[in-house]
């Protein structure tokens, strides 16, 4: 079978973000060991967490990216929301979990040993490491949001490209985290009171969960089949509404096959005088403009279809008023 062919850039960001918390990890492990730290702990957890996290983050593009084949006509892309979902629920689990608990158990035991000085040296190596690591998936965003036309806001909000969303929510909230951390450290150091060291451990915990449920609900969504934005929708539309034979859209559907791949299925009006010939040619026309203004529709379905009725309302597959009018989507 040939090798299958990622994303460079994707794979790179996760590589390098993967690398990162792994290094944080131990140093922070060690660090918590030694400094009696809960929010240390946590931040441990955290790191261990997002490792893994890459982890699968990295089956996601290499199992996603693997060709058609008779049983899989459409490709394997769709996998690699499962592999990021997977990821998704492991932060769930193991990192918030564990932050949380955590920091319960230090709020009722109340007790704490060892230093603080090698924990605040961690959490500063650890907050240069992460915003290299951010660094990287900030210039990929931003870079595609460029090639897209929109902001990297809409982009992270609307790409199915989940693994670049990961990462960039992963370091943006393990940056945040050590921010909390060092805040409940500090405190801790100051009053001597081991609470706000764990109220800091259930906070982490508590952001790990916010961005566990947004990363798994974007990866439900995108599993489901998700649709193109309505922006995207009417450019699509307005392509194949300007084909010479073409008279109207009855019904257009699009549905993401994966994060490079952009299935489009229309069920077509063509003129009344135009012959087989015609049509054939139209099609293949279609699907030439199409490709040709959006790399990533892989597949375009028309289905010819007879003149509506008089009075008889087009198909639509989704109420127009529920639809956004300004998303911008990938």
């Amino acid at each position: 079978m040939a090798e299958p062919e990622v994303k460079a850039e994707s794979v790179g960001t996760v590589v390098v973000a993967g690398a990162a918390n792994l290094a944080i990890a131990v140093a922070k492990l060690v660090a918590g060991l030694i400094s009696g730290s809960a929010a240390m702990l946590s931040e441990a957890a955290h790191s261990l967490a997002d490792t893994t996290t890459e982890v699968l983050l990295y089956l996601a593009l290499r199992r996603g990216a693997r060709p058609a084949d008779t049983r899989h006509p459409f490709g394997y892309g769709k996998e690699s929301y499962v592999w990021a979902f997977l990821a998704a629920l492991f932060t769930f689990v193991a990192g918030a979990g564990f932050a949380i608990t955590h920091g319960v158990t230090t709020i009722l035991v109340h007790e704490h040993s060892g230093e603080y000085l090698v924990a605040y040296i961690v959490l500063a190596v650890s907050f240069v490491i992460e915003s290299v690591s951010l660094a990287r998936a900030v210039r990929q965003v931003r870079g595609e949001s460029r090639r897209w036309g929109t902001t990297p806001r809409r982009y992270l909000r609307l790409t199915a490209d989940t693994t670049v969303k990961a990462v960039f929510l992963e370091d943006s909230a393990a940056l945040i985290g050590l921010l909390i951390a060092a805040g409940g450290l500090t405190l801790s150091h100051l009053t001597g009171d081991e609470l706000y060291d764990g109220i800091a451990s259930i906070l982490i915990g508590v952001l790990l969960l916010v961005v566990a449920v947004v990363l798994a609900r974007s990866n439900i969504s995108l599993l489901v089949g998700r649709s193109v934005s309505e922006r995207l929708h009417r450019r699509i539309e307005r392509e194949l509404a300007d084909v010479p034979t073409v008279d109207r859209i009855d019904t257009l559907m699009t549905m993401f096959l994966g994060p490079d791949d952009i299935l489009v299925a229309a069920k077509v009006d063509f003129r009344d005088d135009a012959t087989g010939a015609d049509i054939e040619a139209a099609a293949d026309e279609a699907e030439r403009r199409l490709t040709g203004h959006f790399p990533e529709i892989a597949y375009v379905f028309l289905d010819p279809t007879r003149s509506r009725s008089p009075g008889r309302p087009a198909r639509t597959t989704q109420d127009e008023a529920d639809r956004p009018i300004d998303d911008e989507n990938p």
